[in-house]
């Protein structure tokens, strides 16, 4: 948010490809604290059905708490997104944020998406490309080159070089809308807690080595540092 180039958010860009309409019924999996909605709570159109979704229990009551409307038009479920407990052709709009790399199965949630989105509605599903974030994987490669910072790299599950073959298997109008975004990061501590914070085998050899990792760190975006952001949506119709 601080550093990005786009004067679009994320979550505003996001908003602006579901294209909702008033009366519309949508669903939301792996909702987290609800930000899509928090952020744009003024262009909500009256006499929408939401329903936000959680396999976590904590994240539902976060969302709830952020949320201000006092639930006229949210409402909010436990729910792995594997099995979707709706009836058939109840949503017009059905968004995944984010969520389906971390999906066990995937063929499993997109049949329950198909199954419960109206015809004629969009999944809305984002994800990234191998060229995200690539410029703080090559830095600690640099200092260190037995890091890495992923075990699994999510786009290899779910990406955006790989996931039109995978939805097309159940959708009949699958595109690919790309986020216009880049990083210039001119401050070398969030880069410092943004490496400490992956989950990949990083700590194991920063955490004897801290203090010269921030000095490199240092060193290296003392003139501004340029980060690639390779993210986007499936637009996927039924």
């Amino acid at each position: 948010r601080d550093y990005s180039l786009n004067p679009v958010s994320w979550f505003e860009w996001i908003f602006n490809q579901c294209v909702f309409e008033s009366g519309y019924s949508v669903l939301e999996l792996g909702c987290g604290d609800a930000s899509l909605w928090s952020r744009n709570a003024e262009r909500i159109p009256e006499n929408m059905d939401i329903l936000l979704t959680d396999i976590s229990y904590g994240m539902i009551r976060d969302a709830a708490r952020n949320i201000s409307d006092n639930g006229s038009q949210f409402r909010y479920e436990v729910m792995d997104a594997h099995h979707i407990y709706k009836l058939d052709d109840s949503f017009d709009r059905i968004i995944a944020n984010h969520v389906l790399f971390y999906c066990d199965n995937l063929d499993m949630v997109c049949s329950e998406v198909y199954r419960v989105l109206r015809p004629g509605g969009i999944f809305i599903c984002s994800t990234y490309g191998s060229d995200h974030m690539k410029e703080i994987s090559s830095l600690v490669k640099e200092f260190d080159d037995r890091i890495e910072l992923s075990a699994d790299k999510l786009y290899d599950h779910f990406g955006k070089e790989n996931g039109k073959k995978q939805l097309q298997e159940y959708f009949s109008d699958v595109s690919w809308v790309q986020y216009d975004d880049s990083l210039y990061v001119t401050d070398y501590e969030p880069v410092v807690e943004y490496v400490l914070s992956c989950h990949g085998n990083q700590n194991q050899y920063l955490l004897d080595k801290y203090k010269d990792f921030r000095g490199f760190v240092s060193r290296k975006t003392k003139d501004g540092f340029f980060i690639t952001k390779d993210a986007g949506i499936f637009l996927c119709e039924k």
